[in-house]
């Protein structure tokens, strides 16, 4: 059964900086997606940062790109989103997701667009707040 456990996040005030973890586990696929969608009250989800774990690509939605950076530890099993210079507009639950189909006939950016959701694995979800 695949888990995706994250942590790491919390409040923190404009310009200031958080890092997400998501340790994944019961996944047995060498080529899969990983990557972080958020949600904010009353908006749509949003693919955030996406990243293929075989070939190392990544993509991020245009109003993170400079400030996010997602990265991987495969002998962890553990990814990560380091978020920078945050804005009260990255204030958000993030959730930490797995595509099984990157790899094979799907690609990072079409991960990241998606709303498709049923077809992603899901972590369960951390709050990041941005105080301005």
């Amino acid at each position: 059964q695949v888990q995706l456990v994250e942590s790491g996040g919390g409040l923190v005030q404009a310009g200031g900086s958080l890092r997400l973890s998501c340790a994944v586990s019961g996944w047995t696929l060498e080529r899969y997606g990983i990557g972080w969608f958020r949600q904010a009250p009353g908006k749509e989800r949003e693919g955030v940062s996406c990243m293929s774990v075989s070939d190392g690509s990544t993509h991020y939605v245009d109003s993170v790109k400079g400030r996010f950076t997602i990265s991987r530890d495969s002998a962890k099993k553990t990814v990560y989103l380091q978020m920078n210079n945050l804005k009260p507009e990255d204030t958000a639950v993030y959730y930490c997701v797995v595509d099984s189909y990157v790899g094979w006939t799907n690609t990072v950016q079409a991960m990241c667009s998606t709303t498709d959701y049923v077809s992603l694995y899901w972590g369960q979800g951390s709050q990041v707040t941005v105080s301005s």
